[in-house]
């Protein structure tokens, strides 16, 4: 089995998209008689400051010779990648393993270092020396322009069918050449009524909420829309059901998008930029929406045992962009005990989702008069409180029920600003429950 691994193929400015790549290096190889098993669509760490939008690299799984699919991978990728874009490092591997024996997926016929490298590709940071150095070991077969970072993510996608065990389904509609980068054309109605019958199994296809096509990109690259979902059929469906103009080519890529990979155990002191994380605290700051209408609060870590340690704090953070989710991070109040997810840049989280583990459901008030029903005044300092007319008198504040908007569990952006990585709450297997977003 020969495994093609590309990636960064494409511009911010220019578009083009490395997925159309890829399935036309599918196309070339079916015509020459290969049979290819897969696509895989692999997203990288969405923190890395030299990617695209998506950060996504690709690999093709056929039976081709190894050199002959060297040779028309590396045609494609010289012919279609954006290089007049100085930020475009387009790279190119080729290897060849067993993956069709062994092990349920054969993925152990890929060396655990290469999974390792992938892995480390979706978490955290890596240079083009690293790819070579692995790239060298291997004797894997290899090419690439400008300054070979496009080998990381190549090299990511060759390792991913041993580095990762979740994966879900993307199905993407190509747009023809002479449309690229003028307005698609799509009936919108057609979009939310497939949505509606793909729903749960297909999920961010739309935002009901703010009204958005999510599948269709605003992009002048090649993609009319693409679908995502759990089953490869439910994908399939639903991008039938879509009218607007014609289609150029489909594809079905298997990929780890909506799988939450991304996300690392960690702890609020030793956070990292450029890094995603789970981290769990306390509200320690109310709540503050700031010029643009991002919304900031700062988390911090549970107390140590002695309660004498000041404990870390970290700024978490939800942009306007988030739109209705900033009134779930609004309704916290300090003292929540929460887990956030997301991003960590320049210090602070950029939420992606936070579960909610315990809210506050008391606040502490001035006592009123139980005979005239008045709030009482203080009667000095450490004084408690007393009602001037009616001589009642209370040693201290009391408690009173605190009234909520949100409940125990997870909640989430809405469709229009999830990551491509990110989990949808529909998808499930989360530690609570989950409150999705539509």
């Amino acid at each position: 089995m020969t495994v093609v691994g590309i990636d960064d193929t494409d511009s911010r400015e220019r578009g083009m998209c490395t997925t159309y790549v890829a399935t036309r290096v599918a196309e070339q190889l079916r015509r020459r008689g290969a049979a290819v098993s897969r696509l895989l669509l692999v997203r990288l760490n969405p923190a890395v400051e030299y990617k695209t939008r998506g950060n996504a690299a690709l690999a093709i799984h056929t039976d081709c010779d190894p050199d002959r699919a060297f040779a028309l991978a590396r045609e494609c990728l010289e012919s279609f990648a954006e290089t007049a874009d100085e930020r475009t490092n387009p790279g190119l591997v080729v290897a060849d393993h067993d993956l069709e024996s062994g092990s349920e997926r054969g993925g152990d016929a890929i060396p655990e270092g290469v999974a390792a490298f992938t892995r480390t590709a979706i978490r955290d940071h890596l240079e083009p020396g690293d790819a070579k150095t692995l790239l060298d070991r291997h004797e894997y077969r290899t090419w690439h322009a400008g300054n070979g970072r496009g080998r990381i993510g190549a090299l990511a996608a060759v390792g991913s069918w041993r580095a990762l065990a979740g994966w879900t389904y993307e199905f993407i509609s190509y747009r023809e050449p002479d449309r690229w980068g003028t307005p698609r054309e799509i009936d919108h109605e057609s979009v939310f009524a497939a949505a509606d019958r793909g729903y749960p199994a297909v999920w961010d296809t739309v935002d009901r909420g703010e009204g958005e096509t999510v599948c269709v990109p605003h992009t002048p690259g090649p993609i009319l829309h693409g679908i995502r979902g759990d089953d490869p059929e439910a994908v399939r469906a639903v991008a039938a059901r879509i009218d607007g103009e014609p289609v150029a080519a489909r594809q079905l890529f298997v990929t780890n998008q909506g799988t939450d990979v991304h996300l690392r155990d960690g702890s609020i002191e030793a956070v990292r930029d450029g890094r995603a994380y789970r981290l769990t605290g306390r509200v320690a700051s109310a709540p503050e929406t700031r010029r643009g209408g991002h919304v900031f609060f700062d988390l911090e870590a549970d107390r140590s045992a002695d309660g004498e340690d000041d404990p870390p704090r970290l700024e978490c953070a939800a942009f306007e962009p988030t739109k209705r989710f900033r009134d779930r991070v609004r309704a916290l109040r300090v003292g929540d005990r929460i887990t956030a997810c997301g991003e960590v840049a320049r210090g602070t989280v950029k939420l992606e989702k936070f579960a909610v583990r315990d809210l506050v459901r008391t606040e502490r008030v001035t006592p009123t008069c139980p005979e005239c029903g008045r709030t009482m005044e203080s009667a000095g300092r450490n004084q408690g409180y007393r009602c001037r007319d009616c001589e009642t008198s209370r040693e201290a504040k009391v408690q009173r029920p605190l009234e909520r908007d949100l409940e125990p569990g997870w909640y989430e952006v809405p469709p229009c600003a999830r990551r491509h990585i990110a989990k949808p709450l529909v998808r499930g297997g989360f530690d609570a429950p989950v409150h999705p977003e539509r």
